[in-house]
């Protein structure tokens, strides 16, 4: 098919290629923003707008590497060029100043895109092919989270936290309603959420529940008598005798359907009946802002090639289906939680 030039109206068949062209380049796109982050470029033109010859001689770069990257720049949006200097955008200025740009860029870079490579393969085999590159013959990435290289590390637990974390005291306010004596933390990691509900409350026992090699590593750094840990692979193991309040942040997002399925059904065969589940998650069809939805459905390819091969971000219909699927009720629904459009699920027998 041919397209016609047309000077004063862009068809849509044309707008349509140069979308496309944006995506075909994409990971060109990415590395040339980390060259640019590394060389110094976007930080120096923060604050300076400049010439070819002195971004140079700042940054200590050849004219080919400069010019180059610049008209890439250029092209996507990233620096404004006025006369012979260049400039920031707000794009460029996003990668320098908001923490989320940061932890997203970071988290890509150094977690997922190398392995993004085998994203075919691990949809074939149901298996985070992506992750074997770093980690070896892993089930998942979670069972390896100690053994991944230190910046792959470092990038992955700052993307985890930075979410859920800014969530925790606006839901220990909600989950102490109801004055629980203990509380269970299923999918504990480091122990953020315990740390924090330790401060809030003086009495309550924190009950760490995670795999036994995290459980092992979170021992190293926690220290309360309040505070009690359990190695329990959710998938093969039985739950302890469950009471007053079961939590689970971005945790059940980390399992396929079936899976979640069956573990709120352990949950719920090892929970007395006056035990509330609170599932905290950031679903998709609850997002205010578009880039937060195109955010949330890109870390599924995530979960596809670098975590377990298996799981993705859900929608809170779909998982609302998986509660009413494992027997459970959903008692309320807390929306608009934190900074991200988080939202609170509260489930009963």
């Amino acid at each position: 098919m041919k397209y016609r030039r047309i000077k004063k109206h862009i068809s849509p068949q044309v707008k349509a290629l140069s979308e496309a062209q944006k995506i075909a380049f994409a990971p060109l796109t990415f590395q040339a923003v980390n060259a640019m982050l590394k060389f110094g470029i976007i930080n120096f033109l923060e604050e300076n707008p400049s010439t070819v010859s002195e971004i140079m001689e700042h940054c200590k770069i050849s004219k080919y590497t400069t010019e180059t990257l610049l008209e890439v720049a250029s092209a996507c949006g990233i620096v404004i060029k006025t006369g012979e200097k260049y400039v920031n955008s707000l794009v460029a200025s996003a990668f320098l100043n908001n923490e989320m740009t940061k932890v997203n860029f970071n988290f890509v870079k150094d977690v997922c895109y190398l392995g993004a490579s085998e994203l075919k393969e691990s949809f074939a085999k149901a298996e985070p092919v992506g992750c074997r590159k770093f980690i070896g013959d892993y089930e998942t990435i979670y069972n390896a989270l100690n053994e991944l290289p230190d910046e792959m590390k470092k990038s992955w637990f700052e993307f985890d936290h930075y979410y859920s974390d800014t969530c925790f005291d606006e839901v220990l306010k909600i989950i102490f309603e109801d004055k629980p004596s203990q509380i269970f933390d299923i999918g504990g990691n480091t122990g953020k959420f315990e740390r924090a509900c330790l401060k809030f409350n003086k009495d309550c026992i924190v009950n760490m529940i995670d795999l036994p090699e995290n459980i092992e590593a979170a021992k190293k750094n926690l220290h309360n008598e309040r505070l009690k840990f359990h190695g329990v692979d959710v998938l093969k193991t039985q739950f302890p005798k469950i009471s007053d309040a079961v939590f689970m942040s971005q945790f059940l997002d980390c399992f396929s359907e079936e899976q979640v399925i069956s573990i709120l059904k352990n949950i719920k065969n090892s929970m007395t009946d006056n035990t509330k589940i609170y599932i905290l998650e950031p679903f998709t069809d609850k997002q205010l802002f578009d880039g937060a939805t195109y955010s949330l459905v890109h870390i599924s390819l995530y979960f596809t090639c670098m975590a377990n091969g298996k799981s993705k971000m859900y929608s809170e219909k779909r998982m609302i289906e998986m509660i009413e699927k494992a027997g459970l009720k959903l008692d309320k629904k807390y929306e608009n939680i934190g900074i991200h459009d988080y939202t609170l699920l509260s489930c009963v027998k």
